[in-house]
């Protein structure tokens, strides 16, 4: 059974940091694309950043660049996303994801976790 857990969320205040961390249980981590999503309330949730499995390609939405840094340690089968200078607009329900293997879809999906940005 495959299972990601998110951690980390939390509430903050407009230009603090957060850390949020993705464990990957029940599939092949290091051959999977992992990725992080958000939901915002009223809106659809949308991409984030992604990470391929070997880590060599990293994707981000324009809305992060600069801000939000995607990695991940395989040994740990753990993904993080690093999100600094929080915005108020940042705030959202994030969710990892994970590709299956040789799969091009986002397969699998965390509960999520609630960030919070206060202005």
């Amino acid at each position: 059974q495959v299972q990601l857990v998110e951690s980390g969320g939390g509430l903050v205040q407009a230009g603090d940091s957060l850390r949020l961390s993705c464990v990957v249980s029940g599939l092949p981590f290091s051959s999977s694309s992992v990725g992080w999503f958000r939901q915002a309330p009223g809106n659809e949730r949308e991409f984030v950043a992604s990470m391929s499995r070997g880590g060599a390609k990293t994707y981000a939405t324009n809305a992060i660049k600069g801000r939000f840094t995607i990695s991940r340690d395989n040994a740990k089968n753990t993904a993080y996303l690093q999100m600094n200078i929080l915005r108020p607009e940042d705030t959202a329900v994030y969710f990892c994801a994970a590709q299956g293997f040789m799969s091009t879809k986002w397969d699998y999906w965390g509960q999520g976790t609630q960030v919070t940005v206060s202005s």
